[in-house]
């Protein structure tokens, strides 16, 4: 970098007299030529937010890397090497699925940062060589001079030389009201400008304002996906089990020459390899979220990352914003306070000193409160908010008399005013304040003598109308809502008061000089938190998913947008930015958060369904890879074939892919992937349905006498049969008959029972066995598996899975 140019913060800078940040960026006056902007755009580079994007090709080949991949890849590689080609085609099929079905619905920030790029590529009124010129806002750099006024989007973080403005900040910092920016102050970019006009120098650009900040915290988000997560438990105890019995296995069956071929020991290890590897998992995932997505849009909740759709089940603590989600995020008239009038008089008295076309928020409230009345004077002038003088006034005409009117802060109109009851006045304002609310002063007076004070209007961002009753159901859902705002302390302890949220707040500011622990400690127990910035929101959700907690945040605003990227469920209100939408995992496209205990509710559902599928697969795994080593050495071969195993595998995982629209119920807590549990769990049913798999084998051999692969028929068939009568064992927590399977699945289990019976009678891809042996096996499956369900209750209770 130049000697002199120094990357400063925007907020450092505010410090910094205008002289000597002319010196620090070598600007002057007249502001840089366009040769030297040029020179600083390859210092500082555009104005604009880096992007870094990672190509199709690469991020469908990276599906192919990883735990469950090597494992199909490897059993691909071995059923090829031992002549195999059908039974490796098919795993290859299954593995390609897996890849094209993940690499979908995958969802990276780069929507995010395209969008947060096009929030900064407007045009900038600047002066360059003394001469003022319109340009493309990313060709703005550091010591540029720029023209801000009514309407404009400031395009970079400067710093006010000239002039007075009010900026909408509400996008950026949480601030549902406008701030009043004079000479010295910084505009950060991407505030809009609502009043004023004002001469600037730029101090920062892109990644380097405020608002750039805010992106490279989207950037550098990354929200723990329980769902990889509980994929990649799954998949490692699987393998664990898998390569521990086939090293095992193989190695003794060698020694005592029950295999004296590589060809059959590889034979055997690749049938376990595809018993163990989950190959449906993350279909059967995606599919099951899908199918809860299609669910909320019809009410109004459109998910835009499936994995939201699981992730919201364990969700124990929702950052609730409180500007645009909670409120309105519109002021209004809270208060009218007369001294000598009623109401109605005071209002009339507001409406001269305001006009609805200035755009001001506070004029627009008084306007909206004041519809209907019939003014009763014709307003002469008018001269609208000024942030140096902080009034408005205006003049009218009443009964051939002239009266003066004006409104503004109550400091400065109690100034202009005669001092008697000067006390009663501040008591009230006071007390509106302790509240939260902001307040404006009325006074009047006929020109050319003294204004009195006519009375005080109280204004805030009113909750919503949902707000209160989406709290108190969050509570008995078992889920902490914890307001954030960037509002002062007051307004935030009455708008929690008011909706239920709670009464114990901190501000952020509280914070900054307490030690780490003490930190997380008090943003754990807070109710609300106050003067919260981006960052701090981006810190919270932080803060509290290392105390363990799994985090929502709901939002509308660029402020929020880190917050709602890192939490694990992301939930953006129906007026949201895109940048918002972008960063959350759901939209509500209805106003207010009427749809967020739907997708609670939902999720927990889809959790449910998804916990049936995982304790059947770790049930089938442990039943499967014990019965081929303890068949092996019973019989002296394998009881299964390669595509026997390969027909077990889509019939198991395949078939109950129909659990994605099962009947399930919702739990009235949060949901927890607690892995060791429901491995135990899962373990102690696959030993106890192993022992039906060993006595199919001894009917096999003792009843009907069978061949080696008649045999392996009728082990496959039984062990069809068990997968399917097993999830209608395990689909319910409580006894079976508790709960009704849904359509679907029924319909699935009914197909794949035919199919298996017709498979085994005609004897198609497998050796014929007599059908009176296939309706056994069906029988002897549907008595041992449904008749030890007592037994899984008491297990699923001591688990826990039971609640």
């Amino acid at each position: 970098m130049e000697k002199g140019l120094k990357r400063i913060s925007s907020k450092e800078y505010e410090k910094i007299y205008p002289e000597e940040v002319f010196n620090i960026l070598e600007s002057g006056k007249d502001g840089l030529s366009d040769e030297e902007a040029e020179r600083r755009i390859q210092i500082f580079g555009p104005n604009a937010i880096e992007e870094r994007k990672e190509s199709p090709l690469k991020g469908f080949l990276r599906r192919f890397w990883g735990p469950m991949p090597w494992l199909l890849e490897v059993a691909i590689i071995l059923s090829l090497l031992i002549g195999h080609e059908v039974e490796a085609l098919i795993i290859a099929f299954l593995l390609f699925i897996n890849a094209a079905i993940g690499f979908a619905h995958s969802q990276s920030s780069e929507r995010v940062l395209e969008l947060l790029k096009s929030k900064l590529a407007v045009m900038a009124k600047v002066i360059r060589s003394g001469q003022l010129k319109l340009i493309d806002a990313k060709n703005l750099v550091p010591g540029d001079l720029l023209i801000i006024e009514l309407g404009d989007i400031v395009p970079a973080d400067c710093k006010i030389l000239e002039g007075s403005i009010s900026v909408d900040q509400s996008m950026l910092t949480g601030e549902s009201l406008p701030v009043d920016l004079s000479a010295g102050n910084i505009a950060f970019s991407g505030s809009i400008v609502k009043r004023g006009k004002a001469k600037c120098i730029v101090v920062n650009t892109g990644a380097d304002t405020y608002f750039g900040k805010t992106a490279e915290l989207v950037r550098i988000a990354r929200p723990r996906s329980h769902q990889q997560e509980v994929m990649l438990q799954i998949t490692r105890y699987s393998m664990y089990l898998g390569i521990v019995v086939m090293i095992a296995v193989s190695i003794l069956a060698y020694a005592m020459h029950l295999k004296n071929e590589l060809i059959s020991i590889l034979t055997f290890d690749v049938a376990i390899l595809m018993g163990c590897v989950p190959v449906a998992l993350p279909a059967v995932m995606t599919i099951m979220q899908a199918a809860g997505a299609r669910y909320l849009a019809s009410k109004g909740v459109l998910v835009t990352k499936l994995d939201a759709v699981e992730d919201a089940a364990s969700v124990d603590v929702l950052c609730v914003d409180k500007t645009g989600t909670i409120t309105m995020n519109s002021l209004e008239v809270t208060s009218l306070i007369p001294l000598n009038s009623s109401e109605e008089e005071l209002l009339e008295l507001a409406l001269y000193a305001s006009s609805e076309e200035t755009g001001d928020p506070i004029d627009l409230a008084i306007v909206r409160r004041a519809r209907g009345i019939k003014t009763k004077g014709k307003r002469i002038s008018f001269t609208p908010f000024d942030p140096s003088t902080k009034r408005a006034e205006g003049v009218v005409e009443i009964e051939e008399k002239r009266i003066r009117v004006v409104k503004g802060a109550p400091q400065v109109i109690l100034g202009m005013c005669d001092p008697d009851g000067k006390e009663f006045i501040e008591e009230k304002l006071n007390e509106l304040a302790s509240k939260g609310y902001r307040t404006l002063l009325i006074a009047e007076g006929e020109e050319g003598y003294p204004l009195e004070v006519a009375g005080i209007i109280a204004l805030s961002d009113p909750p919503r109308p949902d707000s209160a009753e989406l709290i108190k159901r969050l509570k008995e859902l078992d889920v902490k809502p914890k307001m954030i705002t960037g509002d002062s302390f007051p307004i935030a302890k009455e708008i929690a008061r008011i909706v239920g949220i709670g009464d114990m707040g901190i501000s952020l500011s509280d914070l900054r000089n307490l030690n780490e622990s003490r930190v997380l400690e008090e943003i754990e127990r807070a109710d609300f938190l106050a003067e919260v910035f981006p960052e701090d929101k981006y810190t919270v959700v932080k803060s509290l998913q290392a105390l363990g907690h799994v985090v929502g945040m709901t939002g509308d605003g660029v402020n929020d947008a880190p917050a709602l990227k890192q939490a694990e469920l992301g939930i953006a209100v129906s007026n949201a930015t895109d940048v918002a939408k972008a960063s959350s995992g759901v939209v509500l496209l209805t106003p207010g958060l009427g749809g967020i205990v739907e997708v609670i509710v939902q999720s927990r559902k889809v959790y449910q369904r998804a916990l049936t599928w995982i304790i059947n697969k770790v049930i089938k795994v442990v039943q499967f890879t014990l019965l081929l080593a303890i068949g092996l050495f019973w019989l002296g071969y394998d009881v299964l074939t390669l595509m026997g195993m390969a027909l077990l595998v889509l019939a198991n995982d395949f078939a109950t892919m129909s659990l994605a629209t099962d009947n399930a119920k919702p739990t009235l807590r949060p949901n927890k992937w607690n892995m060791r549990n429901i491995m135990l769990s899962s373990v102690a049913l696959g030993l106890l349905l192993l022992s039906e798999a060993l006595v199919a084998i001894y009917i096999g051999k003792k009843l009907f006498s069978f061949s080696q692969k008649e045999m392996q028929t009728f082990i496959l068939l039984t062990m069809v049969f068990t997968s399917q009568f097993r999830v209608i064992l395990v689909r319910e927590r409580g006894y079976f008959w508790k709960s009704k399977p849904g359509r679907e699945l029924i319909a699935s289990i009914s197909i794949v029972i035919t199919a298996f019976l017709l498979l085994g009678a005609v004897g198609i891809v497998v050796e014929r066995i007599p059908l009176s042996a296939s309706l056994l096996s069906l029988a002897y499956s549907a008595a041992f598996t449904l008749g030890i369900d007592p037994v899984k209750v008491l297990i699923f209770k001591r688990s826990g899975l039971i609640t």
